[in-house]
Parts: structure tokens; C-alpha cells; sequence
């Protein structure tokens, strides 16, 4: 069989370009397949949208030719602070966690980097790579796979063959409703508000975490005296404030906010998602592979959405790259089935801990309060320990794939 590319990746975000990238570097070929025109993914512009990179991602995006290109425009991480409180009353307790990225000795923990700089730097590369094509303003309305290959049918009537079909199209993946794959998973009750802030006084590369019985505030920093929201509340009070102009919302914030950098102004636009979470109770099927959302989706509290997805991708890339020098058939069960046993307990692990701590965290109740303020402070207190929840944050714990080892 004639095939148009080894591999065919259904959605072009980060999570499809990037994979494309990582099977390039084993000769693979890829055609990337996205709904998006190609002028609104390459849009300059700041529009608030940023991501929190821990540092095993780093490493990916190093090892790809990329870091180098972003570097610059990325504000390491070099202290995680994790409170609980109340809005307009601020942390409740003298307990909390402090991690500093000192203590380990790798460096920082993570990046920040703006959606803009990482997506056009992607872009960029897949654009110059002449093992990718990408294929953009296109949906897929038909897959049928065999044991020869797989044949996509486009929105236009145009088909593409391949050896594998991945599904990198996101926590609504039509790749695998077409393969018949189903989902497990339940609503949070909460919605995400997110955007950028410009604040008066210099963030330090700290990060804050601070948790509230509605849901979570995460502030993230940026370059310079910037800093990037998670803001999650109940969808009530999520369409109420987001439906305020401006000035308003920056009210409602800023008691939850605090004053701790001064005074605050909104910088780029606003984004709403709704929370849940949702695992693909399969992430595999004959001749195809799940990445990303398309695989999972959980709780953004502990930002690792984006980096859960990139392992599955050097895991994917690496398992594909193996098979292929054993004179494997790369689309094989058994190659799918090594992905799957990789990346598999990984990821519930991960979709577990954060739905137990957005469950922990979301009780007003006092005793509850009172036995989670204490284990903060317990870990806080043990080096050991601390350090241990270091590593986890930076992406440095576990099966670590190839790509993403120093």
C-alpha cells in the first residue's frame, strides 16, 4: 500500500505539531490535519493565553530545536506558594506549602511561556520540516482502518492514507468516537476564568496557588510585571463575573487576589472553559493512538494538562522510533499496546491526585480545613518530602521517556 505519510495526526494545536516533530527525528513522516486557519494560529498578537511548562517539557521542546527560540521570552519558575482561604479574607491558616526550585538540582521547576511565542515557534519549524505537512482549514468527517493502513475522508472529499492514525483533536475527539472508543468522566460544577494581568510590583518567578471553597486561583508569572490567571469558580459565578465589563471583573478579583503586587490591570483578552474531567477508557485501537486531551482531560490545578499530554507524545514518538529499528511494523497491537501500558496508569495517577484535591480543597468544613492546613504544614516542614513534591511539579518523577531526560 501507498501511503501519503507514515502517520496521520488529526488536530494541529501543539499537541499534533509537536508529535510530528518528535517522529521526524526517526525519519517518520507526518501530515497534520487541522480545522484552524493557518493566519489564526500564526496571529501575533498577545491575546492573555499562556502555559506553565515544568521542566521535563522543557527538555522535550530543547531536544526538538525549539528552547533555543523561546528561551527568551520565558520566565522560569523559581518558587511554588500553595495557601487556603477564603476571598477578601486571604489564607486562613499559618500553614502552607513553599517549594523552591534550589532544592533540587536541576534548576528552575518550570517556564512560563505565552501561547503566541510557543504556537509560532511550532509552527515555524513544522513549516521547514520536509517530513511534516500540514494541512489546515480541513475536518475529518470519515476514518476506516484495516490491516494494511488507515484512510481519513476530509470535509472536502480529499483522502489522505497512512500506517497509524493519531487523535491529538482535543476532550471532544472525534478520532476516537469514530473508533468507537468511550469516556469516563464527570463535571466539575466549575469554570476557569482565565487572562493576563499587568501589576505595579515584580512577581520574583513566584508562583501562587491559593485555594478557595469555590475553586482555585492560580497566579502564574510572566515576563516582566505580568502575570497569567486561573481563576476557577462555580459556572454561576463564573458567567456572572465574566459577563461584567472589565473594570468590574478586576473588582471581583481583587479581593481574591490580594495586594501583594500592588495595583493590577487586565492585559489581553478573556477566556472561560468549563471543568471536568474525562479519560479515554482506551488509548488505542488497531492502528491508532490517543495523545493529549484526546486522552485525557483533568482538572488544571496543578497545570499539567499541557505536560501530561507532551509525555504522551515523547512516549509515543520514542515507542514508534523502537519498533521501527527492530523492523516492527509501527502500527502493530503490541507497538500500540506498549504506548498504552506507558502512558496509562501515568495519567489516571495524575487525573486521581488532582480530582482528590480539588474535592479536599473545595469543603469549607472546619475539621476538613484544619486536617489539610496541617498537612500542608507537615510537608512544608520535612526536606524530604518537600523535595519530593519539587520533582513531581517539575515533570521529573516516574518512566521518564528519552526526550524528556536531561
Amino acid at each position: 500500500m501507498t501511503y501519503d505519510s507514515d502517520i496521520l495526526i488529526v488536530g494541529g494545536g501543539l499537541n499534533g505539531p509537536l508529535l510530528a516533530l518528535a517522529l521526524a527525528r526517526s525519519g517518520l513522516t507526518s501530515t497534520v490535519v487541522d480545522a484552524q486557519p493557518a493566519e489564526r494560529l500564526a496571529a501575533t498578537g498577545f491575546d492573555g493565553r499562556s502555559y506553565a511548562l515544568a521542566l521535563a517539557s522543557v527538555r522535550l521542546l530543547r531536544r526538538l530545536g525549539l528552547w533555543d527560540k523561546l528561551q527568551d521570552e520565558a520566565q522560569p519558575m523559581l518558587e511554588i506558594k500553595v495557601s487556603d482561604g477564603r476571598a477578601g479574607e486571604g489564607p486562613l491558616s499559618p500553614f502552607h506549602l513553599h517549594f523552591d526550585h534550589a532544592e533540587i538540582e536541576e534548576g528552575p521547576m518550570g517556564h512560563m511561556v505565552e501561547d503566541r511565542h510557543l504556537r509560532q515557534t511550532v509552527l515555524a519549524a513544522i513549516a521547514e520540516h520536509a517530513l511534516i505537512t500540514r494541512i489546515n482549514e480541513e475536518t475529518v468527517v470519515a476514518q476506516e482502518v484495516d490491516t494494511k493502513g488507515v484512510t481519513l475522508t476530509l470535509a472536502s472529499g480529499k483522502t489522505l492514507t497512512g500506517r497509524v492514525l493519531v487523535g491529538a483533536d482535543g476532550r471532544r475527539s472525534g478520532t476516537a468516537e469514530r473508533a468507537g472508543i468511550t469516556r469516563t468522566g464527570w463535571d466539575y460544577g466549575q469554570t476557569a476564568m482565565v487572562c493576563a494581568i499587568e501589576h505595579d510590583l515584580p512577581h520574583h518567578g513566584i508562583a501562587h496557588q491559593f485555594f478557595m471553597p469555590p475553586g482555585p486561583l492560580a497566579i502564574l508569572p510572566l515576563k516582566g510585571n505580568r502575570s497569567s490567571i486561573v481563576w476557577s469558580e462555580t459556572h454561576a459565578n463564573a458567567a456572572a463575573f465574566n459577563g461584567l465589563p472589565d473594570a468590574e471583573y478586576l473588582a471581583m478579583l481583587r479581593p481574591r487576589f490580594g495586594d501583594f503586587l500592588g495595583e493590577i490591570r487586565l492585559a489581553g483578552a478573556r477566556y472561560t472553559y468549563p471543568l471536568n474531567l474525562t479519560l479515554a477508557n482506551s488509548f488505542v485501537a488497531q492502528r491508532l493512538a490517543l495523545v493529549g486531551d484526546a486522552a485525557h482531560g483533568v482538572h488544571p490545578i496543578a497545570g499539567q494538562g499541557l505536560n501530561a499530554g507532551l509525555r504522551d507524545i515523547a512516549a509515543l514518538a520514542q515507542v514508534m522510533a523502537e519498533a521501527r529499528q527492530r523492523g516492527e511494523d509501527i502500527a502493530s497491537d503490541l507497538v500500540m499496546e506498549r504506548y498504552q501500558q506507558w502512558r496509562r496508569f501515568d495519567t489516571a495517577t495524575l487525573a486521581l491526585a488532582t480530582d482528590l484535591t480539588n474535592r479536599l480543597f473545595a469543603s469549607d468544613n472546619p475539621l476538613l480545613r484544619l486536617g489539610r492546613d496541617i498537612g500542608m504544614g507537615v510537608v512544608n516542614a520535612l526536606p524530604g518530602l518537600r523535595r519530593g513534591f519539587i520533582r513531581e511539579a517539575a515533570g521529573l518523577t516516574g518512566d521518564l521517556p528519552d526526550l524528556m531526560r536531561a
